[in-house]
């Protein structure tokens, strides 16, 4: 039973929601908003993160220097990504090695499309486009959610996210654009990663656990549904200008609702992959752990330099 301070400080968390109000860390908030928010941000910092992988093992094998300098910057903006969101949940009174245990744990989750593989050149292109592109859909809505600190990482994520965008459309103009191997290619990556992005916005509303309390509190502030419609939309044309087949063959200008239709996602697929059981779950995972505990010594050398600066203060004192 909440206590009359408590029911006080709901009301007042309340109104600022509705306000349209930034909640700020030190600010009071329900216990289900932050667990919501930490869930949420956590599994966004995680997918950063895996999300270096699927494009990582290209930067050697890139076709020139200007491709492989623009992906490597890519992957590091990603690394980036992962560590503004993981400060940001930090502020929320979770330590990282808590939120990356959960992950190696299987606790946490991340976005699903990190679990497919790039067998060619072009998936990298694919990613970019479809698979940053699909993020920037849901990420624009993000700048607005109202924890502060996750709006304000947004920014400058989103900024990033579209230069990552437009990188990705134009490896896939010059396959789709090359010689009849190259657009095959295209096709065939644009075919593979087209139904993972559009997993990428979660389940059907009404099947997702989650999106009816984010949306209340304004965590989210778009529904899955209309995310993923909005990205159809933006990205047929897209389709068309490559001069590449429809990777979903129901795809039709709907003139009534002004949208195009499309095709049912394999959503058995889509929780298979979500439990584990995705192409290249068990290796995206396997090669975090090995990284983090390759890592060890620099982390035991961040504790070692604390720990000789704090006895200093201390003999001074």
């Amino acid at each position: 039973m909440q206590s009359v301070d408590n029911a006080a400080e709901q009301i007042e968390f309340d109104r600022r929601i509705v306000e349209e109000q930034k909640i700020e860390p030190s600010d009071w908030m329900p216990e289900d908003y932050r667990k919501n928010l930490i869930r949420q941000m956590s599994q966004h910092a995680h997918s950063e993160v895996i999300g270096m992988q699927p494009e990582g093992n290209w930067i050697t094998r890139a076709p020139s220097l200007r491709r492989k300098a623009v992906l490597l910057s890519k992957v590091q903006d990603e690394a980036g990504h992962g560590l503004y969101l993981y400060s940001a949940t930090e502020s929320l009174g979770v330590s990282r090695s808590e939120l990356i245990e959960a992950l190696q744990t299987g606790v946490a989750k991340y976005a699903s499309i990190f679990n497919y593989p790039t067998l060619t050149w072009a998936d990298v292109g694919a990613i970019g486009w479809l698979v940053d592109g699909a993020a920037i859909v849901n990420q624009i809505s993000l700048q607005r959610t109202s924890y502060g600190p996750y709006a304000r990482a947004m920014i400058r994520i989103c900024k990033e996210e579209s230069f990552h965008q437009r990188q990705g459309y134009e490896i896939m103009y010059e396959l789709a654009h090359g010689s009849p191997e190259q657009k095959a290619m295209a096709q065939d990556a644009m075919n593979r990663n087209w139904w993972p992005a559009l997993m990428m916005f979660g389940p059907h509303d009404s099947d997702s656990a989650h999106s009816g309390r984010s949306m209340q509190w304004k965590i989210k502030r778009v529904s899955n549904d209309d995310l993923r419609q909005k990205f159809i939309d933006q990205t047929v044309p897209q389709i068309e200008v490559l001069g590449l087949e429809m990777p979903d063959p129901e795809i039709k200008w709907n003139e009534e609702k002004g949208q195009y239709d499309s095709g049912e996602i394999n959503w058995e697929e889509f929780y298979q992959v979500i439990n584990g059981s995705g192409p290249c779950n068990y290796q995206r995972l396997k090669h975090h752990k090995k990284a983090h505990q390759d890592g060890e010594w620099v982390r035991e050398a961040v504790r070692a330099y604390s720990e000789k600066q704090q006895t200093k203060k201390e003999n001074v004192a």
